[in-house]
């Protein structure tokens, strides 16, 4: 039987631990008969979970003998103690299957698991988690991230997405579909977690800051370089070069991506046709808005909308 250790340290998101106890505990082989043993194994007997106190069966001080070690998001991956990062480091030269989910990235990554691989975590944290760690390849826009035997997930259900993969990989597509049906999800999930981004941070220092915070309140349709440009009052090819700098971005890009956030908006709370909702945002099509949202969000415009309509 497949054996598989949750980490708890304290400070763990319960949901990004209750999941994969969940979801593996609950998958049965050809015989009916469990198809994981699953145990949690917390720092400490009394593992600290926010909003209430946990207490673990085994813990790291004790011989845990895994095949895959999951290491869920925790609230402040900062706060993690020395001992639970060794003890990640000394699971990986063991060559036991690395899993995270959300921020557990940083876990693996301060444990030296992730350098050199590519990896993902949850939207709201991969600028840090880059800037933070330059030796790993960081996937943004995906839901999770094999590489060797080695896997990370993004945030909150991608974990499930992850799982459902890992499933599949040990017992087949049918296992994989049994879990999915109890879970109520899809085996598959279309797009990434892009679909999921409300509207990335504008820079809050540096020249172009208040530059950014104007254009986000216009109407993108109205707006172009030569605009922006004149705004900052400066000519295009300094701008250009200050949006390199700053952002690692030319303003071409920037004005893409605050079209495609308010395009995201309009197809959330409006009842606009997605013919409209380009014309909107400033695309000089719809084929071409239908294009670069694909590309950029993971999904297409009308999928986008049965998702997330709120109108």
């Amino acid at each position: 039987m497949h054996r598989i250790a949750i980490l708890a340290p304290h400070g763990v998101i319960p949901f990004d631990l209750a999941m994969p106890l969940e979801t593996f505990a609950r998958v049965v082989d050809r015989h009916g008969k469990p198809a994981y043993d699953v145990r949690v194994v917390g720092e400490d007997v009394e593992v600290h979970a926010g909003h209430f106190t946990l207490k673990a069966g085994p813990t790291i001080a004790d011989g845990i003998d895994a095949d895959t070690l999951v290491v869920p998001g925790v609230h402040d991956p900062a706060a993690v103690s020395d001992r639970v990062i060794a003890w990640i480091a000394a699971a990986a030269r063991r060559g036991v299957r690395i899993v995270s989910i959300c921020s557990g990235a940083f876990l693996l990554a301060a444990a030296g698991v992730l350098e050199g691989r590519r990896a993902t975590t949850h939207w709201a944290a991969v600028d840090a988690f880059a800037k933070a760690w330059p030796g790993i390849t960081v996937m943004p826009n995906v839901l999770y991230v094999a590489d060797g035997n080695v896997f990370t997930s993004a945030g909150a259900t991608a974990g499930l997405d992850l799982c459902l993969h890992l499933i599949r990989c040990d017992l087949g597509s049918a296992a994989a579909a049994d879990a999915a049906r109890l879970a109520l999800v899809p085996l598959v999930r279309d797009g990434g977690q892009a679909q999921f981004v409300k509207g990335r941070p504008l820079p809050r220092d540096g020249s172009l800051a208040p530059l950014a915070e104007w254009a986000r309140t216009q109407a993108i349709g109205e707006l172009n370089v030569a605009i922006l440009a004149r705004r900052a009052g400066v000519s295009v090819r300094t701008l250009t070069r200050r949006f390199q700098a700053e952002l690692g971005a030319s303003p071409q890009k920037f004005l893409l991506a605050l079209a495609i956030d308010q395009a995201k908006a309009l197809l959330e709370s409006t009842r606009l046709s997605v013919d409209h909702v380009s014309d909107r945002c400033g695309f000089n099509s719809p084929v071409t808005f239908r294009t670069a949202f694909t590309r950029l969000v993971g999904v297409s415009p009308g999928r986008y909308r049965k998702s997330f309509d709120a109108a």
